[in-house]
């Protein structure tokens, strides 16, 4: 490998990004030197939180450089290795998506086994996403036997994995998605009460009528409308993991925030936000779980793929539209 497409931020999106914000470039992969990897990328991500980085302003993750390639995880092939640790062929997982392939110090990559799963679900299930809706479930939203659990945004990559941690556990689980196929898959996997929010003209009512005697959890990935739905649904002692709020990531004016906040106070709710990278020591043990629950039927996922590397930026606009069913992906190779 000589040369590798990526793709780059062109400009800082108001709004919703569209495709004049990106831009495709070739550039050529130098052979790698001692204690280097070259790596084709076979898969990479692409995920909300990357809407934040496109604006120039200081946060938990560094913003993207104009004119430079972006970045994401990604999973590779090694190609060609300086490192005796790597070896040609070996497959790895890092944080070199949005491009083709690339050379990098080994130690900026991490090999993979699969463990008999098919190597993309390191992006989404077995991985980052998979480990936000484990740490956000049970250690952030601290959930309890006997808890009826909201998770907004459940057909996505997050939600429906804490959809499915929870009726693993044996919770009650009421889930909020977009249209109705979104909708049957989310009953096809065990979701006990599916609210398709696109046909509610009153979102507190429908998840009152959900849940009759209220909600003890919610998993946050949308905010506005279905924060306030859930704030007045709460129990007394709720507790609210806020994972996203992909609701106002592409606002141009401060959004409104809910008008019934003042129920935190009476109902003594717990409402905390939280960042997946802060919880990685729990991945071990969120892995071991998760390939039991697999083995035992429990736990699917679905993903939505786009192929190139020139499309991955209509799939990242595509996760604002809802057009994503699981985790969404860009196949390289």
């Amino acid at each position: 490998m000589t040369t590798s497409r990526e793709i780059r931020l062109k400009s800082r999106p108001n709004g919703l990004p569209t495709p004049d914000n990106f831009e495709l470039a070739t550039v050529d992969v130098a052979a790698p030197g001692a204690g280097e990897v070259q790596v084709k990328n076979l898969w990479m991500t692409v995920d909300p939180y990357m809407r934040g980085r496109m604006n120039d302003v200081k946060s938990y993750a560094p913003p993207f450089q104009l004119g430079k390639a972006m970045d994401g995880g990604a999973i590779g092939q090694v190609t060609a290795s300086g490192d005796p640790a790597f070896k040609e062929g070996d497959l790895v997982q890092s944080g070199f998506g949005w491009r083709e392939g690339f050379t990098a110090p080994a130690k900026s990559v991490q090999k993979l086994d699969p463990r008999g799963l098919p190597v993309q679900t390191f992006l989404g299930a077995a991985g980052m996403p998979g480990l936000t809706a484990y740490a956000g479930l049970l250690k952030v939203a601290a959930l309890k036997d006997g808890d009826v659990v909201f998770v907004s945004g459940a057909a996505g990559a997050v939600g429906a994995m804490v959809c499915q941690i929870a009726k693993a556990k044996g919770h009650t689980v009421i889930g909020s998605a977009g249209g109705a196929e979104k909708c049957a898959w989310l009953k096809s996997i065990g979701v006990d009460h599916v609210i398709d929010y696109k046909a509610e003209t009153n979102l507190s009512a429908a998840l009152a009528a959900a849940a009759p005697d209220g909600i003890d959890v919610y998993f946050d990935n949308v905010g506005g409308a279905h924060l306030e739905a859930a704030l007045n649904s709460a129990k007394m002692f709720a507790r609210f993991a806020i994972c996203g709020m992909i609701s106002i990531y592409n606002a141009t004016k401060p959004e409104p925030g809910p008008s019934n906040l003042a129920q935190l106070i009476g109902k003594n709710i717990r409402m905390e936000g939280f960042i997946v990278s802060h919880h990685f020591a729990m991945m071990p043990q969120y892995v071991a779980e998760l390939a039991a629950w697999h083995a035992a039927g429990k736990v699917t996922w679905k993903e939505t793929v786009f192929e190139g590397i020139e499309k991955a930026p209509d799939a990242f606009i595509g996760l604002f539209r809802g057009e994503n069913m699981g985790k969404m992906l860009v196949k390289l190779a």
